[in-house]
């Protein structure tokens, strides 16, 4: 993406930065978080996120819509507008609520250039082409009345190039006053042939902040509170292996000696435990948890055995204390469609959505899976949201509710640890256990029913799920000779009653 109009907007002379909060005392010892600063938040043990692109999700008031704006439901790229706006999500939180999702994660949602936002211009205040910050407050008003709660996307490792300090730099050089909020290597400013600053994986547009600065990191610190006094609870921090430790662990500390209940979750694309010792974050977006579901029931390059090992290996990788704030997910925009990957099989998206229910964990659906659509990645994982229910696919939005539905029912389901019952080939059975309940979770891939000892399986149990390509289907009988036939492309969840 090229930097539209490299030219500085002329803007009135910038007065220095002033401090919002008195953050003196704050340091990055991680010997000093202790006590309530380690906490993680008890909600989160109940959470269901759901995630929302602002701009594709309802163009609820077109008055704001910025110019160039095209008709709802156009094809998705990386520069288009479609007007997607705060008001629009407020006008459809039953849906979200009806979906089975009490938590509300958004992507940025501050004036920006992009449709992505993660370029920001102003961190306190809210786009006024989603609504500004009236709408805001109103979508947080709505949220709260209906039992909900609503985290941000932050975005501290870079800014947008048309950010009015960044603007400063260009226009004035070394003697900016904010020259050493960015790391620029020479002056002036350029981009070509690359830039001569530093920005967030070589794109030009996104200039890096200098959070060694501890005007920066004032700056920053402020905004993580300001929200959070305006109503929010909670932050999920982008790209944070791009931003020292240091920072995490005083934001962490700012964040919780004030506000100990609001839930701190960092991108992580790997494994996740060095963001788990209390220090920093409490926990991670789990795409490990992604990357071996959909090795298992849609590309299928990964068997029971192998998935099963995969599965302990990534909860190994999560202190006990930590789980409960892993969002687990299935896509975000940032990897195509989740049936997209699946191939268009619903019963293969079953699959995948079992084992997300069944990881230890708060489950994220990405806005619109739901209901069945389709895209590759950026740009393509990020179309309009459709209104018109006719054009959803009623069998997987049922079985999404049904998958919710029992985590939040179950006192095991993502809430325990997990056990391998049984994993050998296309058969994957695992246990959950909670307090005073476990759960097994019975998965068979393959196209052919399959048998498994009926001793397995707990005879004082009830259903939970039962579906059979994605649909629903009776319970199946142990036979007289002891064993439980497990239908193809079938998802069982039994709720053990020992």
């Amino acid at each position: 993406m090229t930097i539209p109009n490299q030219t500085p907007v002329v803007r009135p002379p910038l007065p220095e930065y002033r401090p919002r909060y008195d953050l003196s005392g704050i340091t990055c010892s991680a010997q000093q978080l202790t006590g309530a600063t380690a906490l993680v938040p008890t909600w989160l043990e109940d959470a269901v996120f759901y995630q929302v692109f602002p701009e594709r999700f309802c163009n609820a008031d077109p008055s704001n819509d910025p110019p160039g704006t095209l008709p709802w439901g156009g094809t998705p790229t990386r520069e288009n507008f479609f007007g997607g706006d705060l008001q629009g999500i407020t006008a459809h939180l039953d849906h979200i609520a009806a979906v089975g999702a009490n938590t509300l994660y958004l992507t940025p949602v501050f004036t920006a250039g992009t449709n992505h936002r993660y370029d920001g211009e102003d961190y306190f205040a809210i786009d006024p082409a989603l609504g500004g910050d009236s709408a805001f407050d109103e979508l947080v008003e709505a949220v709260h009345a209906r039992g909900m709660r609503l985290v941000l996307d932050g975005v501290f490792n870079h800014c947008g190039w048309h950010h009015p300090y960044f603007e400063d730099v260009v226009a004035h050089g070394a003697q900016s006053a904010y020259v050493n909020w960015f790391l620029v290597e020479d002056f002036p400013v350029s981009t070509r042939p690359s830039p001569n600053y530093e920005t967030c994986s070589g794109c030009e547009y996104l200039p890096k902040w200098n959070v060694h600065n501890p005007q920066v990191r004032q700056h920053h610190l402020d905004v993580v509170l300001y929200w959070l006094e305006r109503g929010i609870d909670g932050w999920r921090l982008d790209v944070p292996y791009y931003v020292h430790d240091g920072f995490w662990r005083r934001m962490r500390r700012t964040v919780k000696e004030r506000y100990p209940e609001a839930c701190l979750i960092g991108e992580e694309w790997g494994r996740p435990t060095r963001w788990l010792h209390g220090d920093m974050f409490d926990g991670t977006m789990n795409y490990g948890v992604r990357d071996l579901a959909l090795a298992f029931a849609a590309s299928r390059r990964a068997d029971a055995g192998q998935t099963a090992r995969q599965i302990l290996d990534l909860q190994e990788a999560i202190p006990p204390h930590s789980r409960s704030a892993m969002m687990n997910l299935l896509g975000s925009h940032d990897t195509a469609r989740l049936l997209q990957e699946c191939g268009g099989s619903v019963g293969a998206v079953c699959q995948a959505l079992a084992l997300l229910i069944a990881f230890p964990g708060a489950p994220m659906i990405y806005y619109g899976d739901e209901i069945g659509l389709t895209g590759e990645n950026d740009p393509g994982c990020r179309a309009c949201m459709p209104w018109d229910e006719t054009r959803w696919d009623r069998d997987l939005l049922e079985a999404t509710r049904s998958f919710v539905a029992v985590r939040q029912e179950s006192s095991s389901l993502g809430r325990g640890p997990i056990e391998v019952v049984l994993a050998v080939g296309d058969v994957l059975i695992l246990r959950s256990r909670g307090e005073g309940s476990s759960t097994l979770t019975l998965i068979n891939r393959g196209s052919g029913a399959t048998c498994v000892p009926a001793e397995l399986v707990c005879h004082a149990g009830r259903d939970l799920v039962n579906l059979v390509d994605g649909r629903r289907a009776q319970t199946v009988q142990e036979d007289r000779d002891g064993w439980l036939s497990l239908p193809g492309y079938s998802v069982r969840m039994i709720e053990e009653n020992r």
